[in-house]
């Protein structure tokens, strides 16, 4: 069938051209659910021509292992929590990596084995590389052995490094964002280990790319690339885990596509450039709406204060439901500034339903929502969607920050570091530089948390001690329920 590498190369353009515009559609909340739709459908169809491929072996073992990933990601997407989502991403992310990584493994100890075949003599009797000693032997002739070229040979390296740094450290956001790691872990000389660490890889990783490959050496490789990934994800804190993960999400994309290069699979090589180049856009953003360069947020420690933070002066006044429910009733412009507490207590929905309260009584609002709010990136819009709320009343920090001075009240749900003016007025806070949403200049704010502790960042929010601020402790849905109940109670 001379017609069959054809076909496949036809399934595999289709597949990319469902990649790229299922990534388009996802451009607009509106479109974003057809886009994931078109892509999904893209891999289907890549996966699927796979099979077909003329040197395809072991078709049974691929097939088990298809069947159980798919199951076992339907069962775990239809049960996870909406709060869970920002650790569940950073986990599907992290086994791309490992997968790139894996088969940048495989690659390397055929390479070895192929090297066995055709020059056993430099071999030792006792070492596991003679080639009797690999059952494949048999079924393939030294006369087939083909070595890897230099080319195939160093982007195998570079997507196995890439793909176990993005396994290792994905596991660790995945653990921090799960609460099972809740420290930042941070000592002495820990960049200059960093380095020494990624240098040791990267050197091994030329070595090898080289042609002076070995078992141990490929041991020491992967090794040296997963502690990198684990070391350099420890230090940094729960708040910026939303670059952490698109960061990560490059780093998959682009193993992904380095080792479709070394198998010769163009449905690999576009799918993992488009994922590389859309994460590393996203990890641009990221860093900029955190006053960060990628040089820090590779190797920085994030979160980390350059000297004493200023003292806030005050205290936090509160506020019960009914008068807060009085003040927004009468108000004529309202701001929603939904953060991670708003995730916690599923609160989504009770804050739709007081949104669509205040509309009825003539209240214009909006929704105001950080680039870094939540656990991952887009984390609000998303649950904002789930609970129905239409997307022109959804915008984002640079549009609605103009509009908090004429804004009569600003409700702030769970969101702390995101609107906290210490970012504009303290060079010493962690978060100085980081662009906020302006709170602050509204007319009143009232935020809505659950006690008087720190955000993520671990530091005071100034914000929740200023003069026009009022807070409404409680769990985010009771606080919203009960300010759905008082509301109803005036317009009764």
């Amino acid at each position: 069938m001379s017609w069959l590498p054809t076909l496949i190369k036809a399934c595999y353009f289709l597949a990319a051209l469902l990649f790229i515009l299922g990534l388009k559609r996802m451009s607009s909340p509106r479109t974003a659910r057809g886009g994931i739709v078109w892509a999904g459908y893209g891999m289907l169809l890549a996966v699927l021509a796979t099979f077909f491929l003329p040197d395809m072996h072991h078709l049974p073992l691929i097939a088990a292992a298809v069947l159980i990933g798919v199951s076992a990601a339907w069962w775990s997407g239809k049960r996870v929590a909406m709060t869970a989502m920002p650790q569940m991403v950073a986990l599907y992310n992290g086994m791309g990596g490992g997968a790139a990584a894996a088969i940048g493994a495989v690659e390397l100890i055929g390479y070895v084995r192929n090297l066995a075949l055709l020059h056993p003599a430099g071999i030792p009797d006792t070492s596991p590389l003679r080639p009797e000693s690999w059952a494949i032997n048999a079924l393939q002739p030294v006369a087939d052995v083909v070595l890897l070229s230099p080319l195939e040979l160093g982007l195998g390296v570079l997507g196995a490094l890439i793909g176990a740094v993005s396994f290792s450290g994905s596991l660790i956001a995945f653990a921090k964002l799960q609460g099972w790691l809740d420290k930042r872990f941070v000592f002495a000389g820990q960049r200059v280990v960093n380095m020494l660490l990624l240098a040791a890889a990267v050197l091994i990783g030329i070595a090898l790319a080289g042609g002076h490959a070995s078992l141990a050496l490929i041991v020491a490789f992967f090794a040296l690339a997963l502690l990198f990934g684990l070391m350099m994800t420890l230090p940094i804190g729960g708040a910026d885990m939303p670059v952490v993960i698109s960061l990560y999400n490059a780093f998959t994309g682009l193993a992904v596509a380095f080792e479709g290069f070394v198998l010769g699979n163009e449905a690999m090589i576009i799918a993992g450039m488009v994922v590389g180049a859309a994460g590393t856009l996203l990890t641009q953003l990221m860093a900029k709406a955190m006053n960060r360069s990628i040089g820090n947020v590779l190797f920085g420690s994030f979160g980390a204060a350059g000297g004493e933070a200023q003292a806030i002066e005050g205290a936090q006044k509160p506020i019960d439901g009914a008068d807060a429910a009085v003040m927004m009733a009468y108000a004529e412009r309202v701001v929603i500034v939904p953060g991670y507490g708003l995730a916690v207590a599923q609160a989504q929905h009770k804050v739709w339903e007081f949104a669509q309260l205040l509309i009825k009584r003539g209240v214009k609002v909006k929704f105001a929502i950080h680039p870094v709010a939540g656990r991952m990136p887009g984390h609000m819009n998303v649950l904002l969607a789930e609970a129905g709320v239409p997307y022109d009343l959804i915008a984002d920090m640079d549009d609605i920050n103009p509009e908090f001075p004429a804004t009569d009240v600003a409700l702030v749900i769970g969101a702390n570091d995101v609107v906290n003016p210490l970012a504009k007025t303290d060079p010493a806070s962690p978060i100085y530089g980081m662009p906020i949403l302006d709170v602050s200049a509204a007319k009143h704010v009232i935020v809505i948390k659950r006690g008087k502790g720190t955000g993520f960042a671990g530091i005071e929010n100034a914000l929740f001690y200023a003069d026009n601020t009022r807070m409404l402790y409680g769990d985010g849905q009771a606080a919203v329920g009960e300010l759905v109940t008082e509301l109803k109670a005036i317009d009764a």
